[in-house]
């Protein structure tokens, strides 16, 4: 046995049986030792930036972490963005960064860097293993590291001898996944005791809160102390749909935020932040809150916020007569006509099949769809978090290995799409049940709207043409069928329908690229 053995058989001892990757020089004695662990599935990501947003959307259906493997500090450079938006979502994900052999660092070959520094600002806990024989420690280290809630990434750097030296026959046995915080009695009663106080309240949910039961528990506890839920603006997972409770987002735009919590007097915090918005405006508050709202700040992000929701319940003595207010399954709306925003987001509503998963980086096109699927079939939606775009086809990728049996229908913005649109391959190669809607308005929209709300002005002919994604105008129709995705465009409403409903019954991705 070796260190890269050590490693594999460590990481399938802790029920981490994913890998991600795109491996390079130094980690091909780990390639290798993949190679003797056929209960390790392997996944090729074209790019390190689909690598990292796939083992997020892993992390966040699967509830336990996937394994990156990347190379050296330029192939974690190019993930980086998507862990932001994995550490971001609180996604368990073990990272590993291959290195130059420890005693090959000292001439400063030309891929030489200090990947401790670059991993640092995106995981929540870093560590390059001295030897082989630390290898099996290091990775257990690195899963209850990954683990520690609410979950964040673990980067473990292995140097290149480390993978090809000897190693311990024995490795670390499985260490015991930690338990979330359990809020105290006197956080409880505090909280209660708010919730009596006949201020106007607005419960604000984030993390495991908005799973489908604890959302249960929280519909109980607004009726009864007349308080709102309501759940933070950019969440990992959310649990939705018909036959679950109905909850909206913060808003994204600082005018409707503002003016949707006008009159709140506290908010209590239940695995979530107080709500901020996503940039600074001239003339406008960086916080949502009017002025003088109290905060409560009830049960944290790490702690157990099924146990915390409980609790609160049991100390308001709430009846079992008071029941969740849940959605009733929606009328199906079939809309007609030339093809737009919100005749997508009426279909994919009406038509979304049972048990689905939505990703949704849809940025301004499908602002609608978050509400128009609340009486939908049940399912996950599942969002980006850290404002990096580039996570929607990747993330789509890790939510269908882990849930192979399940639709996933990735919204997606054609602007960001781009960034990794490499993920198609991935999805082609491992026949993955993925449907893609590229909503194709051919711009950044977002930012046309941006710099009209920083008070910069309309736009110029140079700022056109970093907004505008033509001259050539991209199609997405062939991009998919060159990485090997069927796919059609749609121009009308009825044509929409049609291959939405049709890509629906079949296993496999397909891409349909949406004229608007």
């Amino acid at each position: 046995m070796n260190g890269a053995d050590s490693l594999c058989d460590t990481l399938l001892a802790h029920g981490i049986d994913v890998c991600f990757a795109n491996p390079g020089t130094s980690e091909m004695h780990f390639v290798a030792a993949l190679d003797r662990k056929p209960q390790m599935r392997c996944v090729l990501g074209l790019f390190e930036g689909v690598v990292t947003g796939a083992a997020d959307g892993y992390g966040r259906m699967a509830d336990k972490p996937a394994a990156t493997l990347l190379h050296l500090g330029s192939g974690l450079g190019n993930g980086v963005a998507n862990l932001h938006n994995a550490k971001r979502a609180k996604t368990p994900i073990v990272n590993i960064v291959g290195d130059h052999a420890t005693y090959h660092l000292k001439y400063d070959a030309p891929l030489t860097s200090d990947i401790e520094s670059l991993a640092r600002p995106v995981s929540g806990w870093v560590k390059t293993s001295k030897s082989a024989d630390d290898i099996s420690a290091d990775t257990a280290e690195a899963y209850a590291a990954a683990c520690n809630a609410p979950g964040q990434v673990a980067t473990l750097i292995l140097p290149a001898n480390t993978a090809w030296t000897e190693a311990p026959q024995q490795i670390v046995q499985p260490l015991t996944r930690p338990e979330r915080r359990k809020v105290d009695a006197e956080a409880v009663r505090e909280a209660a005791q708010a919730l009596r106080n006949g201020k106007r309240t607005l419960i604000l949910l984030g993390n495991l809160a908005l799973r489908a039961n604890a959302l249960e528990i929280a519909s109980r506890i607004a009726q009864v102390s007349g308080a709102r839920i309501q759940a933070q603006q950019s969440n990992g997972r959310i649990e939705r749909g018909a036959g679950r409770v109905a909850v909206n987002r913060v808003l994204y735009r600082v005018d409707d935020a503002l003016a949707d919590l006008v009159g709140i007097e506290q908010v209590v915090l239940l695995g979530a932040k107080i709500p901020v918005a996503f940039f600074a405006y001239p003339g406008k508050p960086s916080t949502f809150l009017p002025e003088g709202c109290a905060v409560v700040d009830y049960a944290g992000e790490a702690d157990d916020q099924l146990y915390a929701l409980q609790a609160l319940a049991d100390e308001m003595n709430i009846p079992a007569s008071v029941t969740p207010l849940l959605n009733q399954r929606g009328e199906k709306v079939m809309p007609t006509g030339a093809l737009d925003d919100d005749k997508i987001s009426a279909i994919v509503a009406s038509l979304l099949p049972e048990n689905a998963i939505i990703v949704d980086e849809s940025i301004t096109s499908g602002r609608e769809m978050f509400g128009l699927t609340h009486n939908s079939a049940p399912h996950d939606f599942l969002q980006l978090t850290g404002g990096a775009i580039g996570i929607g086809l990747p993330l789509a990728t890790g939510a269908a290995v882990a849930c192979p049996d399940r639709q996933v229908v990735a919204l997606q913005a054609d602007g960001s799409g781009m960034y990794t649109m490499q993920a198609l391959w991935t999805h082609a190669r491992e026949n993955l049940n993925i449907i893609t809607i590229i909503f194709a308005n051919q711009r950044y929209a977002i930012l046309h709207g941006e710099l009209q709300n920083v008070g910069a002005g309309a736009p110029g002919r140079n700022a056109q043409r970093m907004f505008d994604l033509v001259e050539p105008t991209i199609d997405w129709v062939s991009l998919a069928k060159g990485v090997g995705v069927e796919g059609a465009r749609a121009t009308t409403a009825e044509q929409f329908a049609d291959l939405f409903a049709a890509a629906s019954k079949c296993k496999g991705p397909f891409l349909i690229e949406a004229m608007i």
